[in-house]
């Protein structure tokens, strides 16, 4: 489920600085800010596990509810995650897309689900982009065990113990409604890719969800309740753009058997920490060229960070080929001309331009890296 990714990368260097307001006439995006107990309650197993990226968030509340919880649930949620990691990714952005087709909007109703996945999960899962027979496979078969966790969570006070911690966040919603208004991630994202996108962008606003902004089924996302405006409108310009090219289709297929070749992006997709994802060259290709493509919009859009700044900082520095893709449609002015992106690719793949050599040598102008020192990034 690699292509199921999450953003981590978006969310370094946060900050609560507001953007102001700009005049704009007609707006292609028609933002949508929620929240939901349901997506809450899945984003809190990540916490639940223990691992460091979650305690570093939410050590406390994991450690507060885990002992309402019981070792052996603990246990359970930490064995699911060793099940899960190498078969679809990771457990809670997982779970996520497998569901959010469905009413999940209460830990009722993904205890529900769960507890049918075929009739009220599959329909919409399987008509979905992210449809994967081997990944329902092993949905269909850890649903039972997924359920009796959130069942405990359920009986440990799930949804009063969020809501001590959720105080203010209709508020929160509507503030953040009111500072996307002038942001107009949909008419970006038809220009640099030469797709149709719909009109409305829903984001869910989450508890426990950091550090990821996670894609799910539709034009939707979650994200962390206390994110700024200019971080949303990053994610968003982010989530909706996956997959930037059919992952099936020729132009894909030939960029990875390409890539596949790569002295260099193999090795960072097998030796990198898999705590971040990615573990495939499939799967870093489908997260870079949709980096490569959103760190345009964001230029686009006033949002912005350093490009090189950015991929140093995310990641442990794993998204190489982000920094060259971007260098890439940078020399071809794709911000100004647009067009569709499959086409961009096709043609960089028949010109030789995603050779090693010069797939490197792009990378390191942008990244501010010597061409033969792209990753690992040096201790410091």
């Amino acid at each position: 489920m690699d292509r199921r990714t999450f953003v981590a990368a978006l969310l370094a260097g946060v900050t609560a600085s507001a953007f102001p307001l700009r005049a704009q006439t007609t707006s292609a995006t028609h933002w949508r800010v929620l929240e939901s107990e349901g997506f809450d309650a899945i984003a809190f197993l990540g916490a639940l596990s223990g691992r460091d990226i979650y305690r570093t968030h939410y050590a406390a509340d994991a450690d507060a509810f885990g002992a309402k919880l019981g070792q052996p649930v603990v246990d359970e949620i930490k064995a699911l995650w060793a099940d899960a990691e190498p078969k679809v990714g990771l457990l809670w952005p997982s779970l996520c897309t497998f569901l959010s087709g469905a009413d999940i909007s209460t830990i009722d109703k993904v205890i529900a689900a769960l507890g049918d996945p075929e009739r009220i999960v599959r329909p919409a899962y399987q008509a979905s982009q992210y449809w994967d027979a081997k990944d329902w496979a092993w949905f269909t078969g850890a649903a039972p065990r997924v359920a009796r966790v959130f069942e405990a969570m359920q009986t440990a006070g799930f949804a009063a113990f969020r809501k001590e911690r959720t105080g203010g966040l209709a508020a929160r919603a509507a503030d953040i409604q009111r500072g996307l208004a002038s942001y107009d991630v949909i008419k970006w994202q038809k220009k640099l890719t030469g797709r149709d996108f719909k009109p409305e962008i829903a984001i869910y606003l989450l508890q426990f969800s950091k550090p990821h902004g996670v894609k799910v089924q539709g034009q939707a996302f979650l994200q962390s309740a206390d994110y700024d405006v200019a971080t949303t409108v990053r994610i968003a310009a982010h989530e909706m753009l996956h997959p930037p090219v059919p992952m099936d289709g020729a132009t894909a297929k030939a960029a990875l058997a390409l890539l596949g070749k790569d002295p260099l992006i193999p090795r960072i997709a097998r030796d990198h920490d898999p705590k971040w994802g990615y573990t495939t060259v499939e799967g870093l290709f489908n997260e870079d060229l949709t980096q490569a493509l959103d760190q345009l919009i964001s230029e686009g859009l006033g949002v912005a960070r350093n490009p090189a700044d950015r991929w140093r900082k995310a990641d442990d520095g794993i998204h190489v080929l982000a920094g060259a893709f971007y260098g890439l449609l940078r020399e071809d002015h794709w911000q100004d001309t647009g067009g569709p992106i499959e086409r961009w690719l096709a043609d960089a793949i028949q010109r030789g331009r995603l050779a090693p050599g010069n797939l490197h040598a792009v990378a390191a102008r942008v990244l501010e890296r010597p061409a033969g020192s792209l990753w690992p990034l040096p201790k410091t």
